[in-house]
């Protein structure tokens, strides 16, 4: 039977304008769930129950006086570990943080708690948000809500296994080298990487350089699209920030025949496992014939690898000094390492960097010229166990870093072009296939409402459409 949470974002709030339901409903529908299947999955760390309740009885006092209702008014949110929401702790994952109360919400919380949503508790992330598996020393793993033992990805991977099992309807996330997209695939649900600017964000050290980003995540495109409506807003602290005069609530229909589209396995220099590779190349010859053009085609990437390796390297820099100077023994691995791999970079090497990102993004943006849109696999590898911190091999090949198999993502993180990722059936392993949707630059409207036709068309085919973990396996009580 279908419980009130296990609904879309979008149904939920317009039952809620309806008067067809409650927010204090909802509220205890998500408790019910999270009370069930979190002690499995590990998603959900902190939260807030009195607050959300006295917020939740707010919200229905104010549907039946007739107020003016916010986008997600209603709608209970989760809110990455990473983002500050007053009454909750931030930990960044890391012991270092693990008693930090901040005393104001972050600009994105700011604007959804604006909009009517009822935060209700954080969601976990590796330490620092440095990699794709969940796991910290603060909340310990988050699993798979399709094989628990496995990783959900990361580093939004809270989020996305708290949509996945609807434990929430919207939750927050970021990225950087994949961060949204990545958890998204793994998880069966979608997630959106905009345009550097298009949701505002204050925490970034170096606020010039556009390969972090804030998001919205959802159980679908029109769900993330409405999160997005009320986050997409102008601010001053952040330098990227810009009236995008763009409307996300309504998602006009898109005709896929009309769309030139390139597909590729790998980005011409992306390691992918072979199991992928397969599967992305069933899922090309049962959507092929929906597009006007659909062929294989890659931009040319130039050296993408080392480029986005430095300038990564030099965020945790900007970010980690201190931490790494005075607190080393209470990092992990994967902090470490980034810091001290910046360290080995010269000026020489920055400098280049940047020049290379410049040229591979005009390349891209020549490459769009001649099609509307790039199809590929999310991510290289199915997920791996949880206990095992990164991959080290694809195909048998040892990767160049520990995030090496992180390239799809990062491929497009460092043109700053709009991407997002959403299922597409499963793949050989049982979990979730995730279809990597990337758009020309600043088409941000453009590429979600693509997005979401191919969804409607995937909708329709049982190998394609979204897949559901099983909420009984799950469940503990």
């Amino acid at each position: 039977m279908t419980e009130l949470c296990d609904l879309t974002a979008v149904a939920l709030r317009r039952m809620i304008g309806a008067k067809e339901i409650s927010p204090v409903e909802l509220l205890k529908s998500c408790k019910k769930r999270i009370r069930a299947v979190n002690p499995t999955l590990n998603a959900v760390t902190a939260t807030i129950w009195p607050r959300a309740e006295k917020e939740a009885k707010a919200a229905e006092a104010a549907v039946m006086r007739g107020d003016y209702l916010g986008p997600l008014h209603g709608l209970p949110l989760g809110v990455k570990d990473l983002d500050d929401a007053e009454g909750l702790p931030t930990t960044f994952g890391s012991p270092i943080h693990k008693k930090n109360f901040p005393k104001k919400d972050s600009l994105m919380v700011q604007s959804c708690r604006r909009a009517g949503a009822i935060v209700v508790g954080k969601t976990n992330v590796p330490e620092f948000g440095a990699g794709a598996n969940t796991n910290n020393p603060v909340w310990g793993p988050t699993g798979n809500p399709f094989d628990p033992k496995r990783i959900c990805g990361g580093s939004s991977g809270g989020s996305a296994v708290a949509l996945a099992a609807s434990m929430l309807p919207l939750c927050t996330g970021s990225d950087t080298g994949g961060s949204l997209r990545i958890p998204a695939a793994f998880c069966g649900v979608v997630g959106v990487r905009g345009s550097p600017g298009l949701v505002p964000s204050e925490r970034r050290g170096l606020g010039w350089t556009p390969l972090s980003v804030i998001g919205p995540m959802g159980r679908n495109t029109a769900d993330a699209s409405l999160m997005l409506s009320a986050i997409a807003v102008y601010d001053s602290a952040d330098p990227f920030s810009h009236p995008s005069g763009s409307h996300f609530a309504e998602l006009r229909p898109v005709d896929l025949s009309s769309l030139r589209v390139a597909v590729t396995e790998d980005f011409g220099f992306c390691p992918v496992d072979t199991r992928i590779r397969k599967t992305f190349q069933d899922r090309v010859k049962r959507f092929r014939s929906a597009f006007g053009t659909c062929v294989e085609a890659t931009p040319d990437m130039g050296e993408a690898d080392r480029a986005f390796e430095v300038l990564r390297a030099v965020s945790f820099l900007a970010t980690h000094k201190e931490n790494y100077e005075k607190r080393r023994h209470l990092l992990g691995p994967n902090l470490i390492a980034n810091y001290e791999e910046g360290l080995r970079y010269s000026a020489s090497d920055v400098a280049w960097a940047h020049a290379e990102q410049t040229r591979i993004f005009r390349r891209v943006q020549e490459f769009h010229q001649e099609f509307d849109l790039i199809l590929s696999p999310t991510v290289s590898v199915p997920p791996f166990p949880w206990t095992q911190l990164y991959m080290e091999k694809i195909n048998g090949k040892r990767l160049r870093t520990y995030f090496h198999w992180l390239a799809l993502t990062y491929a497009m993180t460092l043109t700053g072009h709009p991407s997002i990722s959403i299922p597409c059936g499963l793949e050989p392993t049982g979990t979730p296939f995730g279809l990597m949707v990337t758009g020309p630059h600043q088409s941000d409207r453009f590429t979600l409402e693509t997005a979401h036709a191919l969804e409607q068309l995937f909708a329709g085919d049982k190998v394609m459409r979204r897949p559901l973990p099983g909420i009984k396996k799950l469940s503990r009580r």
